[in-house]
């Protein structure tokens, strides 16, 4: 395909990963399924050792096929990045790059509002390693300086916070960070490539759980690493020493799912929006937390840093009694209820952050619900909870 560096993101998401002219005009890249791979000369053979920690050759199917290497030129580009790994899911993202980047006796920063198995991988697993882990307020800022320590690696941030959406200051984190050499990862599941660009934004690494926005059909897991020139042989060769890739068959569904992408997203932040709206009129919720709405803390970040919002945000209702929250959650029949989210199908979930948080206290005393809108009719959606909402009064 011709240089795609000229195109806008919608159009490249149509046109990378793609080579019709080496496949006899075939508009979609095959799948290239592979364990052994043959080499015709010993000179060809021994330089394959070197290459599992390059780009673009096949040398055993654990490193790659050529469906592999089209996926990730694609999401590198797409974030601006030097280069790209994938991964079976996004939990292997995060627990990859960790490892790669840190050693005993480095100390890691995480954002209190990170994803939860994440925050999991580094109490259980980093500190039995002898990584020390310490957390932060999501609304540090800058200021985030004042908690560097001499052995201080790396910051783990996530924004807008999966749960709760808090909006960090991301540029201003990356200035810190970069002049005490401390590396900035973050997840930028929420925002895909379309609508934040990491790199752009100071970012070393970006890691995307790619079955959510990238997928688009709650039929694949999926995670990817992006990153600068300067992290790529750490980062590959640790997915190497792993031994995790993502599988031929589903690297090609990840590449179907981007060609549609920019039109989904579109539908679900146009969506999102408009019924966190209704939902911000409606009597039984206290607040709305969508960083698209004036009303919500990180607008100004968000208007400042993003160019878009996707279809993933939460409420917060006014205290009831678990039998009126089931009344309510247990009968909608369009939103399930389920983990993930990002997919063509709406959900909704009641999570409760503060077991988990440690340096920012979650003191709100309602009940938080995450809602991610999928690609149903905006009408349907609200007709559905509206009858939830009649049930949960009449439970009361």
């Amino acid at each position: 395909m011709s240089d795609s560096k000229n195109f806008r993101d919608a159009t490249r998401l149509t046109t990378l990963g793609r080579d019709p002219a080496a496949y006899d005009g075939v508009v979609s890249l095959p799948v290239h399924r592979a364990s052994t791979i043959l080499f015709p000369t010993l000179a060809d053979f021994e330089k394959s050792a070197l290459a599992p920690t390059e780009t673009g050759r096949t040398t055993y199917g654990l490193n790659g096929t050529p469906t592999t290497f089209a996926v990730e030129t694609a999401v590198a580009e797409l974030e601006g990045a030097h280069g790209a790994c994938v991964v079976p899911s996004g939990l292997a993202a995060i627990t990859a790059t960790l490892l790669a980047i840190l050693k005993a006796g480095d100390h890691l920063l995480i954002t209190d509002s990170a994803y939860g198995p994440g925050r999991r991988f580094s109490n259980h697993v980093l500190k039995r390693f002898g990584v020390e882990v310490d957390y932060y307020d999501p609304l540090i800022g800058g200021d985030i300086a004042r908690l560097f320590k001499p052995n201080t690696k790396a910051i783990l941030t996530e924004s807008p916070g999966s749960y709760t959406f808090e909006i960090q200051d991301i540029p201003a984190i990356a200035a810190a960070a970069h002049q005490h050499g401390v590396l900035v990862v973050m997840d930028n599941t929420w925002a895909t490539p379309l609508y934040f660009k990491p790199f752009a934004h100071g970012v070393d690494i970006s890691i995307q759980a790619a079955t959510k926005y990238m997928s688009g059909h709650s039929d694949l897991l999926a995670g990817t690493i992006t990153f600068t020139k300067e992290c790529e042989p750490l980062i590959r060769q640790t997915v190497r020493d792993l031994g995790i890739s993502l599988a031929p068959d589903d690297c090609y569904l990840l590449l179907r799912g981007m060609r549609s992408m920019a039109v989904r997203l579109k539908h679900q932040e146009q969506v999102a929006l408009a019924l966190a709206d209704w939902l911000a009129g409606r009597p039984e919720v206290k607040q709305v937390l969508h960083p698209a709405r004036p009303d919500c803390a990180g607008h100004a970040l968000w208007k400042r840093d993003f160019t878009g919002a996707s279809g993933l945000f939460s409420i917060i209702l006014h205290p009831i009694e678990k039998p009126a929250l089931a009344a309510f959650l247990d009968h909608l029949t369009i939103f399930g209820m389920g983990f993930s989210w990002g997919g063509f199908e709406s959900l909704i979930v009641p999570c409760d952050p503060r077991p988990i948080r440690t340096a920012s206290a979650w003191t709100e005393p309602g009940q938080l619900i995450r809602i991610s809108v999928g690609l149903e009719h905006i009408d349907d959606l609200k007709d559905d909870l509206a009858a939830g909402f009649a049930r949960m009064a009449a439970a009361r």
